[in-house]
């Protein structure tokens, strides 16, 4: 019984004998004592930091909650109103989704309140709590999702702006197979190799074991393409502007001349750099969304490995942690003398709640960079005001007023009479206008003068000439082709065959020349004089 009492643990250390083998038993976090191992009492974070850090945790998990809400009425807004209104994007769509998926891993412990630990001195894992392996599950899912998507926006801009190339159907399906497919291949195998427990706060996060491997390494491999390639393109841009500044030759766009705007090579530095500034222009919304998840994400996988790698330390080498385990011995469980002693074992609080609330505004910052003026205004009509239909009474069929204000083409006007005859009856009287076929020909000197005339005399006296419209077109001229056409490659004709005879009543010419063609020297006109006074 003595010796029992020799090697008990001090407090606020529990023997491990006493507890079973239940929950995520590498999370415990415990020390040989003599023929016994003492450990820390679950949950570490509760020793190591203030008792802020659960209410700052909190406050993190609502953030995640108005991200969430922001994120949602993106989705709903992009499917329920018009593309005009939107400007929706399968690029932006998939983006918001995984947001919103990694905001569900904070969402869900805050509205679920789970148990952090399976015993005294055992945290939960996935197997032994659902809301865990939930939570985890849209963790890990949403940061792949968001970083494949970042980086699949990031290559599209780059195909764009430096290799002139427009990213069509075929970039679209194979950024959703890389976009989702990707993600859920490393969603299964980060619960297979490692599996997700609490580690620090309410949300269950990725365990060590093969972390490296089956998580961080690949994210921060993605991450960093897709900064080379951000970079790269503001490289290019750069470089566009400068040559523009050196470039002195006129420009052609805007002018009639033709160009060849799709060719790299055929293009001014200034013409380049009008383009690349409009595509910026409308995507730098994306850009600024394309930094500010990637800062994000390589900022949590460096903290959350750094803290992983400590606390792994402290297990291997126990001696790390003798004398905050010494300090809190000697203030009889009390955590506040020796949390400058702990913060040498753990990343410190301002730093964990920096990644808790950058990770949760994520969709914040979608809806103020991807959200629209026009989304409130669209969702106002279609919610507030109610479509103005005016009550129609009944008509007859040509006082159609609201199709014609619509479109006057559809409008048609028909006969007053049942006969069924359209424009009869019902129209003005036809009038020779200064554009009348009839009156063009009988100026230019037609033949067909006097007959137009002789017809026009006729017309006038018609009856039922000022009830009726001319058909104007219904009657088509014959086409003559001309003797000398050079349309068509034709053998060399013979002399003889080469004379071309001239017919005037095929034009609109005079058929006799206006001088005289007798040989009398009275009727000579000197053409230079014909205008002398």
């Amino acid at each position: 019984m003595s010796g029992n009492q020799t090697f008990a643990c001090p407090p606020p250390f529990l023997d491990e004998q006493g507890f079973s083998d239940g929950g995520f038993l590498e999370g415990r976090v415990c020390q040989p004592v003599g023929p016994i191992n003492c450990c820390l009492p679950c949950p570490m974070t509760q020793w190591a930091y203030p008792d802020s850090f659960e209410t700052m945790s909190e406050a993190a998990n609502w953030v995640s909650v108005v991200s969430t809400v922001g994120c949602l009425f993106l989705l709903l807004s992009w499917a329920v109103l018009p593309v005009d209104k939107t400007f929706r994007h399968y690029l932006s769509i998939s983006l918001t989704t995984a947001v919103v998926f990694m905001n569900l891993g904070f969402v869900i412990p805050l509205a679920a309140q789970p148990e952090q630990c399976f015993d005294a001195i055992t945290p939960n894992s996935m197997k032994t709590s659902s809301v865990c392996a939930a939570s985890g599950m849209f963790i890990i899912l949403g940061g792949w999702a968001g970083v494949l998507w970042v980086f699949l926006r990031a290559l599209s801009l780059h195909l764009q702006i430096c290799w002139q190339l427009v990213v069509g159907r075929n970039f679209m399906w194979f950024a959703q197979v890389v976009g989702w497919g990707i993600p859920g291949v490393g969603v299964i195998l980060a619960f297979l190799l490692s599996g997700v427990s609490f580690r620090f706060g309410q949300s269950c996060h990725i365990n060590h074991k093969n972390s490296l491997a089956d998580l961080w390494i690949p994210l921060l491999v993605f991450s960093g393409i897709t900064i080379i390639i951000q970079f790269a393109t503001f490289g290019y841009c750069i470089k566009v502007y400068l040559a523009s500044l050196a470039d002195n030759s006129a420009s052609t766009e805007g002018s009639n001349m033709p160009s060849y705007t799709n060719s790299i090579r055929t293009m001014t530095p200034k013409q380049a750099y009008r383009r690349v500034r409009r595509v910026i222009a409308l995507q730098w919304r994306g850009i600024a969304i394309v930094l500010i998840i990637i800062a994000d994400v390589i900022f949590f996988s460096v903290v959350f490995v750094f803290q992983d790698n400590t606390v792994e330390s402290v297990k291997n080498d126990p001696t790390m942690a003798l004398p905050w385990a010494l300090c809190l011995i000697d203030s009889k469980g009390k955590k506040e003398p020796c949390l400058e002693l702990a913060s040498a074992l753990v990343v410190n609080m301002p730093t964990i709640g920096a990644v808790l609330f950058l990770l949760g505004m994520n969709g914040i910052w979608l809806c103020l960079l991807l959200g629209r003026w026009s989304m409130i205004t669209g969702w106002r009509d279609l919610l507030i005001s109610s479509p103005s239909r005016s009550k129609r009474e009944f008509v007859s069929v040509d006082a159609r007023l609201d199709d014609l204000k619509k479109d006057t083409r559809s409008y048609e006007m028909l006969s007053r009479d049942d006969s069924g005859k359209v424009m009869e009856q019902s129209v003005t009287p036809s009038v020779v206008t200064p554009i009348s076929p009839t009156l063009a020909r009988s100026q230019m000197g037609s033949p067909t003068m006097s007959n137009n005339h002789n017809h026009n005399h006729n017309h006038n006296h018609d009856p039922e000439s000022g009830r009726r419209t001319p058909d104007f077109f219904g009657q088509t001229q014959r086409y003559h082709t001309p003797a000398r056409s050079f349309s068509s490659p034709r053998p060399p004709q013979q002399p003889q065959q080469a004379t071309v005879t001239w017919d005037p009543t095929e034009t609109y010419a005079r058929g006799t020349s206006p001088y005289p063609q007798d040989n009398n020297p009275n009727n000579y006109v000197n053409p230079l004089g014909m205008n002398r006074l």
